[in-house]
């Protein structure tokens, strides 16, 4: 009765009348205690209203729906399909939505709809990747910014391919405490493009000058990375580099020259397809034979080997870094032994002592500048001792 009497109100009601009584009659299907045929007539009722040409009717149901599992399953999949203003609530938080539903949504729907998407707890894999693969760079935004999104790494690098030129998408990634170091690295390369190409184009640097600029920031970050990493996360970071290209002799001999003997390892492992294991005895026979063996096979220059032997042979001496602010800055003592070395040997190409000399100069700008700081931490260090000693 009270259904019928509704039916025949609604005809001359008013839009915001017609939705106030919308939201009442779905508060009632959820929480009252209604006959079976009460109940089926007030279903058939909301789904009568979702013809009415006022989103604020239906928008008025999706309000009360859209966190109940108990709703009306055919009424949420369809406000699920309304327009945005209708469709957010349900879509963000109905679990009456089941993860083929949202894939197709993320696959159709706009930035508005992909957004509250990617908002949803407890947010799948599948659901994760389709809004990788082809959601807008705000729902990316929103997808790096939700704690219950369960991202595999291909999804993570398929964000970084896509949007990672965009500043908020790496600020947003850089700050993750668990991201891959294999993305990290795809993020630097990703800013380094973005900035090679505008000074380029403001003509401030050549387009060779800036793209080695580029490349020497990049590899000095790659170390940072490295530096903070280990296991599966330094070897997925080495498979990204090789992959990308940046696994250069000119990396590994930083690497090496940076005391960081795992990624030197994992480098050649990855080069030479032998395992790590494998490789870390080679190192450690002070042997010059297996060394040149195994930078043969890793397909490093020739003219790269005694760089190589004579950075080892001073690592052996002085020891490896033992934590990640060493690992990720060369050691002046090392690039000087090694340039010397390789002044006085015939076979060190050009390139390699141009490379060298630029490694002593970045080694001794970073020692100065450690010592610079360490002279004003004593400054500011001193009053206080001072007013102490005083009271």
């Amino acid at each position: 009765m009270i259904v019928r009497q509704f039916i025949n109100w609604i005809r001359t009601a008013s839009a915001g009348e017609r939705a106030e009584a919308t939201r009442s009659l779905a508060r009632a299907w959820l929480i009252s205690d209604l006959s079976e045929d009460d109940r089926a007539a007030a279903e058939g009722a909301l789904l009568m209203m979702l013809d009415d040409p006022s989103p604020l009717v239906r928008q008025a149901m999706a309000d009360v729906f859209a966190r109940s599992a108990e709703a009306p399953a055919a009424i949420v999949q369809a406000l699920s399909q309304d327009q945005s203003s209708v469709a957010l609530a349900v879509l963000e938080h109905s679990p009456l939505l089941i993860d083929a539903d949202l894939v197709d949504i993320v696959a159709t729907g706009d930035c508005e709809t992909q957004c509250a998407v990617a908002r949803r707890v407890r947010l799948p894999v599948s659901v994760c990747a389709a809004i990788a693969e082809v959601g807008s760079a705000a729902a990316a935004l929103e997808l790096i910014e939700n704690p219950y999104a369960a991202l595999a790494p291909f999804s993570w690098d398929r964000i970084v391919e896509r949007h990672g030129h965009l500043a908020a998408i790496r600020e947003s990634m850089l700050v993750l405490e668990g991201l891959p170091a294999a993305t990290r690295a795809a993020l630097v390369a990703k800013l380094s493009e973005t900035l090679a190409q505008f000074v380029v184009a403001r003509n401030w640097l050549s387009a060779d000058r800036a793209g080695r600029l580029t490349s020497e920031a990049r590899d000095r970050s790659t170390l940072n990375i490295a530096a903070c990493s280990g296991g599966e996360d330094m070897r997925g970071l080495v498979s990204h580099l090789r992959q990308t290209g940046q696994l250069t002799a000119g990396l590994v001999l930083r690497a090496l020259l940076s005391g960081n003997l795992e990624l030197f390892e994992a480098a050649l492992a990855e080069l030479s397809e032998l395992p790590q294991a494998r490789v870390a005895s080679l190192l450690h026979d002070r042997g010059g034979a297996s060394l040149e063996a195994l930078l043969r096979r890793a397909g490093l220059p020739e003219s790269t080997f005694a760089a190589f032997r004579v950075a080892l042979d001073v690592c052996h001496e002085i020891g490896f870094a033992d934590s990640a602010g060493t690992a990720a800055r060369l050691r002046r003592r090392m690039v000087e032994r090694v340039l010397t070395q390789c002044e006085t040997d015939g076979s060190a190409t050009e390139q390699l002592l141009i490379l060298l000399r630029r490694f002593a100069t970045e080694s001794a700008r970073e020692e100065a500048r450690l010592f610079c700081e360490e002279l004003l931490s004593e400054e500011a260090i001193a009053p206080l001792h001072h007013d102490l000693i005083a009271a």
